[in-house]
């Protein structure tokens, strides 16, 4: 069950982010995002690295973007799995970005079931946009959390799924927890172009 959670969760994740690359466009390259082998001090383990799989399917220069890289990896902490998606390149509208990659996940079969909104973890000055997706396959019910982030060189999207309470309303998902959770994994992901 788990395996086909991640699958689902991917899949919706990529059809984020191919929306996303045809609405980036040009700044300065400044930042570059990595799969590490955990994530959140070590409590999510990688699974799967998507990294060639994804790059395989998200253009890198678009209408608007150039020089994009797209990586990628499936986490896994006990019931919980975790689809990290990120790009770097440039990125000329952060917000229109994150716009672009909710509609794209919208897209792939998702329901927005709760709207994005703008969350603001504790301590940083860049924001990161959650919502609560609902994905019906094979006659099963996903809840599906997001948040997702995008500035002048990378963006980002965490999807986590529990497999142990898949159909979860989604209203009771606490998405204050899952932004705190996000801006820590940006920042473990995110390093200067050259390290």
């Amino acid at each position: 069950m788990l395996g086909i959670v991640g699958g689902v969760v991917a899949l919706v994740v990529v059809g984020g982010i191919v929306a996303e690359v045809m609405m980036s466009g040009a700044g300065g390259t400044k930042y570059k995002t990595v799969v590490p082998k955990t994530l959140v001090d070590g409590k999510y383990t990688l699974t799967k690295d998507l990294s060639d799989t994804v790059g395989a399917q998200v253009p890198r220069n678009g209408s608007y973007a150039r020089d994009m890289t797209t990586v990628g990896g499936q986490y896994q902490s006990g019931a919980k799995s975790l689809v990290l998606l990120s790009m770097y390149g440039s990125v000329s509208d952060p917000t229109e970005a994150v716009k672009q990659t909710i509609h794209g996940m919208e897209s792939s079969g998702g329901e927005l079931v709760v709207p994005k909104h703008e969350e603001r973890p504790h301590g940083t000055k860049e924001p990161v946009y959650c919502g609560v997706l609902v994905k019906r396959q094979m006659g099963q019910k996903f809840t599906a959390p997001f948040c997702t982030w995008a500035d002048s060189s990378t963006t980002g999207n965490v999807m986590e799924t529990d497999a142990d309470r898949i159909d979860v309303d989604p209203f009771s998902v606490d998405l204050e927890a899952l932004a705190e959770k996000t801006d820590r994994i940006r920042s473990e992901i995110k390093v200067p172009i050259g390290q």
